[in-house]
């Protein structure tokens, strides 16, 4: 079990990156990566975003402390930002939780990281559909 600091500092090492150079990919400052490999500050959910896709990591790895593959639910990362964009934070809170509830009907069976994706693209494409039809019925008229 490593901490998020680890993580971050590993991974960041791995990939042969300053704490500047993570700083500049993420749109952070430097003191803030020096934070976050000390253990005095926790990214918010948009910067995990940014930081994981900086260190090529999924979002899970970072935040879950049982995580040990860094790869682990990475499929899901790129979905949850697009909703972080069309829909704000809670658009992305949302779709998170979609795609982790529907997992359990997988129980016990693994998928392909094809076949995640399919579904990924599937409940996404659901979800962004009743958004808008959403917005079609009950937004501001002009």
């Amino acid at each position: 079990m490593a901490a998020f600091e680890e993580k971050v500092l590993r991974a960041r090492s791995e990939l042969g990156l300053t704490q500047s150079e993570l700083a500049e990919a993420v749109g952070v400052s430097l003191r803030t990566i020096s934070d976050y490999e000390k253990g005095r500050k926790s990214p918010r959910q948009s910067t995990l975003l940014a930081l994981a896709k900086a260190l090529k990591v999924s979002t899970k790895f970072l935040s879950d402390p049982d995580c040990e593959n860094p790869l682990e639910d990475i499929e899901k990362d790129g979905y949850i930002e697009e909703a972080r964009e069309r829909y704000g934070a809670a658009g992305a809170h949302d779709v998170d939780q979609l795609l982790e509830a529907n997992k359990a009907l997988f129980a016990g069976g693994d998928l392909s990281e094809d076949q995640k994706d399919v579904f990924f693209q599937a409940v996404m494409a659901a979800y962004v559909a009743s958004k808008e039809e959403a917005k079609r019925k009950f937004g501001h008229k002009k």
